[in-house]
């Protein structure tokens, strides 16, 4: 069987890299998908930061008020961040048990950020700031949106790798997903800090 898969494979994707023992991407390749893919989402931030901007000028501009619970959400996601560091450091380690409390804490604190975002949009539809009123409405109910929907899918992956290590699976095979889990917290976490800056300045 070794023998077939090795006739079977092609000599310049092994010698590149492309091909892995595990299934999935093999660590080079899951890294520089991950490198291009967050450039992808800085541009998307970046062109809709512009139109912002663009879209501000106009007369019927009303700038909406910042809830004050934006605040505490964003105290939360600096501690999503921190905690997935803290994994990142203790899967280096080979410190099974440091890993699994950082990841837990860092997803429970992620979810409660998601949540945090919801009640601040319930918040502003009680006191009438819908996305239809005003432009300014909808960019922030965008920008909020895509940066939660982002943050979700982060989630997923997450959540694979706290199955993977609570159903006994070593720190070792599971050291890229935590290490590329928190590289992509770290990037959301200063897409949002950008975004909420951009909201007070304005």
């Amino acid at each position: 069987m070794s023998i077939f898969r090795t006739l079977s494979t092609k000599s310049w994707a092994a010698e590149r890299g492309y091909v892995s023992e595990s299934h999935g991407f093999s660590p080079p390749n899951a890294k520089v998908f991950l490198s291009v893919f967050l450039g992808v989402v800085s541009a998307v931030f970046g062109l809709l930061t512009a139109a912002y901007f663009i879209r501000m000028a106009y007369a019927d501009w009303q700038p909406l008020p910042v809830p004050a619970m934006l605040w505490l959400n964003t105290a939360i996601l600096i501690l999503s961040s921190f905690t997935l560091q803290w994994a990142r450091n203790a899967a280096r380690g080979d410190r099974a048990d440091s890993v699994r409390h950082g990841l837990l804490a860092g997803g429970v604190l992620a979810f409660a950020f998601l949540v945090g975002q919801f009640l601040v949009w319930r918040q502003l539809g009680s006191l009438g700031y819908f996305v239809d009123s005003n432009p300014s409405n909808s960019f922030f109910y965008l920008i909020t949106g895509l940066h939660g929907l982002h943050l979700l899918g982060g989630l997923i992956a997450w959540l694979r790798a706290s199955v993977r290590l609570w159903r006994g699976a070593e720190v070792a095979k599971i050291r890229l997903s935590v290490e590329l889990c928190a590289v992509y917290w770290h990037f959301l976490l200063l897409v949002w800090l950008v975004m909420f800056g951009l909201l007070l300045v304005t």
